[in-house]
């Protein structure tokens, strides 16, 4: 395994660490390379750039989603847990047969009450995630398609007259 897939390393840090080497050796290509006259490479090089920037972006708000996703899900685990600690306790009580077991269909609402209320609020943290770093990328991506117009407008015609 190489030292940069270590299961102790942030998954997030060497997601940002490969970024910033594809950066610079897209860089370093594009700079080694001879174009005709007829591009803005410094432009090219400031929009992948700002490209790279926007996508480190939007898996650092993925990263978060998941993470704060993680995190609830256990305190709702946990949550669980407990309520379901106090029904067995209540079911160990002395009372009549009848009364435990309009207690236990109470209980049985409440956890599928509590079951679909977690699970709809689940799906809004991943969704609201989700369309965080989505519209990161297509704001990028209709700039860059602006950034793409404005150097085709500006570089030279290749009309050969």
């Amino acid at each position: 395994m190489s030292d940069m897939f270590k299961p102790t390393e942030n998954p997030f840090a060497g997601a940002m660490a490969q970024a910033k080497t594809a950066t610079e050796d897209f860089t370093r290509m594009f700079s080694e390379m001879k174009f005709p006259q007829t591009m803005d490479m410094e432009a090219l090089l400031t929009a992948h750039r700002k490209n790279m920037e926007v996508l480190s972006a939007a898996n650092r708000v993925a990263m978060e989603g998941a993470q704060a996703l993680g995190r609830r899900n256990m305190e709702i685990m946990q949550q669980t847990m407990a309520e379901m600690g106090d029904g067995m306790r209540a079911m160990a009580s002395t009372e009549a047969p009848q009364e435990k077991a309009a207690k236990q269909a109470e209980m049985l609402k409440r956890a599928y009450e509590h079951a679909v209320a977690n699970a709809k609020e689940l799906g809004d943290l991943i969704q609201r995630s989700n369309g965080e770093a989505i519209g990161l990328l297509n704001a990028r991506f209709t700039e860059a398609m602006e950034e793409v117009k404005t150097l085709m407008a500006k570089a030279p015609s290749l009309k050969q007259d």
